[in-house]
């Protein structure tokens, strides 16, 4: 009985393993622009990355600054790479921006210069964008 249990955890983490793998093999610059479903607002506010396991939290803390924003993620430059395929918790500065911290997954991680690195991340729950953010857009 638990040897079926174990083995259908087992496919399920496999499909899930595989599904991300996909994901990210499929992120090429074109790719990611043509996913892209809603309106982006270009956006410099002091953002703070940490690891989303909660065990992790304090291994990590790593300040950057926003590029852009929507309801389903954002791009941020950082002083040090992001591994790609990892869960972030990002925490946005509430004096800039009145946003919730919230957890993604990097989908995308490039060299700027010797010290940026430019990420892209995927948000795992929408959030709402302030009204007077959504203004600014247009």
């Amino acid at each position: 009985m638990f040897d079926e249990l174990d083995s259908a955890l087992s496919r399920d983490a496999q499909q899930d393993a595989l599904h991300t793998l996909q994901e990210l093999e499929r992120n090429t610059s074109d790719e990611i622009r043509q996913l892209r479903s809603s309106f982006r607002i270009e956006l410099r506010a002091k953002i703070i990355l940490q690891p989303g396991n909660a065990s992790d939290t304090l291994t990590l803390k790593m300040q950057g600054v926003t590029g852009d924003l929507s309801q389903g993620g954002c791009r941020a430059l950082f002083p040090l790479p992001v591994k790609v395929g990892d869960i972030y918790r990002l925490s946005f500065d509430q004096q800039e921006v009145d946003l919730p911290t919230t957890y993604a997954r990097c989908m995308r991680c490039t060299l700027v210069r010797e010290d940026a690195f430019e990420a892209g991340f995927k948000f795992f729950a929408p959030i709402t964008v302030p009204e007077r953010l959504a203004a600014r857009a247009g």
